[in-house]
């Protein structure tokens, strides 16, 4: 499985990161070299994240907790939506205020 979702995952074109001039020195774990000034990232690095965030929502929603499910790019926000209504939880697909989810005097 983890072969097949690696593929997917490079076929999606998640390997292209940021320029390499945008480069910040705590992404190195994770980026697999430079391909002309493109970072490419670890496609291995980024599956073990998945995996672990799988686990992790796992356990979340067996306990009963909700998951936001967030996607404010016009590229995402279809999916989020329906993902998130066929899960029945909450989900944002607007850009929203700095310190929504964090701010709770405020908001």
């Amino acid at each position: 499985m983890n072969k097949e979702l690696a593929r997917e995952l490079i076929s999606a074109g998640v390997h292209f990161g940021h320029g390499v001039s945008r480069r910040n020195p705590k992404m190195d774990p994770y980026i697999f070299g430079k391909r002309g000034m493109i970072h490419i990232i670890n496609v291995k690095e980024t599956l073990k994240g998945l995996l672990i965030a799988k686990k992790l929502l796992a356990r979340v929603v067996s306990e009963g907790k909700d998951v936001v499910f967030v996607g404010t790019k016009r590229q995402c926000q279809d999916a989020i939506q329906s993902e998130a209504v066929r899960c029945g939880m909450p989900y944002v697909t607007n850009r929203w205020l700095g310190g929504m989810l964090t701010n709770w005097k405020t908001i």
